[in-house]
């Protein structure tokens, strides 16, 4: 049966990443025909989706484990400079949109939100304290302030601090220019821009069932439509695999030597949510605490005000568990479908090495809501159980991949997955993320449009769309202030 279309690009799943890859290109090179798949009815209704993820611009200012302790005492802060310069390239290109009128109105999905850290204890009051002399000395973190004293913490964050001894030693930093991001309310907008332009159709409830490459290296793709069950075949020149957990059982059918070994292991997760207006209304930032041993990096415990929909909500987790699907609305089989003669040996090696994860999130699966109150009340020693309810959040799959010492190891983090002919890319992994989107997607612009992307007419483009493209931020204090200062008044978020 002959295809009855042959769009330039295919972007599978409407998500965050999707929505960014596809604004990108069409703004690098209008006339590019562009269909997007995805198989909920709804645009960003897995990870994207406001109440599946923690809303924070991750920008390394409150998340502990982006900054560890290394053996000798020291505080390893590369990571935290990465992510911190990524954020700031994303909001750019935010600001760029704004401006351009494609976004209509930033305060739909971005708003002002101080970013803190908070621990307790003698050892961790210390390493927040080491923690915050290096990163404040690094123009990112600039204006980072630290506090032992109870009165500024109080003044700070009046819930965390009520019903705390006068004798418990505690300490905080805080980041004013912190935000919170409704994800979801933004790849809306995103696509719905997209789909206003001329040669692009989004399709929901159609499922890419498979995909294979042909002699000329074009990709054949077969579709199928949800709701009327009618299937569809169609050749592309470039596929885009941004289905969040559905992206690894994509890439294993793409059978690209790049994906072999690739595995995933899935975590779920879940909030409280507070229902008391009153006290929702007593919290004012984002507060990150310090993992508990063997904890992944997305259940890193965190009090958080979320502004969503305009509403403002507090929600306090996630509290992690364990289930075999790699979506929310996925399979229980999806996990045990995975599992291939080439990925076998990476994913039995990165469980034996990550055995207390294993245990951890045992743990948590047992938990009673006591047990759920009781980490709660870590951050506030008052809360009631009356006044939180709890809500299962978003599904995530970190990558397990080979390793040439450890056979296989468990990544925390994201991993752009491309053909060596640039012809297919799948992006797997969780946080940071959707705040990094843009600085993936730049990657991948590398990897599969190496020579569009040498042309002046997209370096001129990127430019415009990202004035600092290009620059380490981290390394031109001057460019920084200026493109923050830029980015913060076009998003009307304090500078």
């Amino acid at each position: 049966m002959s295809p009855k279309s042959a769009p330039d690009i295919v972007l599978i799943g409407a998500g965050i990443m999707s929505a960014t890859l596809g604004v990108l290109l069409k703004e690098l090179q209008p006339e590019l025909t562009i269909e997007i798949f995805e198989r909920l009815d709804i645009i960003a209704g897995e990870s994207s989706d406001a109440w599946n993820n923690a809303g924070t611009g991750h920008s390394a200012f409150c998340e502990l484990n982006y900054t560890p302790e290394k053996e000798n005492g020291d505080i390893e802060i590369n990571k935290a400079i990465k992510i911190a310069e990524s954020f700031e390239v994303t909001k750019q290109f935010w600001s760029f949109l704004v401006q351009q009128g494609c976004i209509k109105s930033p305060e739909t999905f971005i708003q002002s939100v101080p970013h803190m850290s908070f621990v307790w204890g003698e050892n961790n009051v210390e390493y927040l304290k080491k923690r915050q002399q290096m990163l404040e000395s690094n123009n990112l973190f600039k204006g980072m302030q630290y506090s032992e004293d109870p009165a500024v913490l109080k003044q700070w964050i009046p819930l965390v601090m009520e019903g705390r001894g006068a004798d418990e030693k505690v300490a905080a930093t805080r980041m004013e220019s912190g935000t919170d991001i409704n994800f979801g309310a933004l790849t809306r907008a995103l696509i719905g821009y997209l789909e206003k332009q001329d040669g692009v159709q989004v399709h929901l409830k159609h499922e890419v069932r498979d995909l294979d490459q042909e002699e000329d290296g074009r990709w054949y793709l077969k579709v199928k439509n949800l709701e009327t069950g009618k299937k569809r075949k169609l050749h592309t020149r470039f596929v885009f695999i941004g289905a969040g957990g559905g992206s690894l059982p994509l890439l294993e059918k793409s059978d690209i030597p790049e994906g072999k070994g690739f595995g995933g292991f899935p975590v779920s997760g879940q909030w409280l949510i507070c229902k008391n207006p009153a006290i929702v209304e007593k919290h004012a930032a984002k507060v990150y605490g310090k993992a508990s041993v063997g904890a992944p990096p997305m259940s890193v415990p965190h009090l958080d005000t979320r502004v969503i929909d305009g509403k403002k909500a507090l929600l306090f987790g996630p509290y992690a568990g364990f289930s075999t699907k790699f979506l929310k609305n996925g399979s229980w089989l999806d996990l045990p479908r995975s599992i291939k003669f080439n990925n076998i040996r990476p994913m039995l090696a990165a469980g034996l090495d990550n055995l207390p994860l294993t245990k951890y999130l045992i743990d948590q699966v047992r938990q009673s809501p006591e047990d759920r109150m009781e980490a709660l009340q870590e951050f506030l020693p008052q809360a009631k159980i009356e006044d939180w309810e709890l809500e299962v959040a978003g599904q995530r799959v970190q990558v397990i991949k080979k390793h040439p010492e450890h056979v296989g190891i468990l990544e925390f983090g994201t991993e752009v997955v491309s053909a060596a002919d640039g012809s297919i890319a799948a992006l797997l992994g969780a946080s940071p993320g959707a705040s990094t989107a843009v600085s993936i997607m730049l990657e991948l612009l590398q990897r599969c449009f190496p020579n569009k992307l040498a042309t002046p007419l997209w370096q001129n483009k990127l430019k415009q769309m990202i004035p600092s493209y290009g620059q380490k931020l981290a390394e031109s204090p001057t460019l920084l202030e200026h493109v923050r200062s830029w980015a913060n008044a076009v998003l009307e978020l304090k500078k």
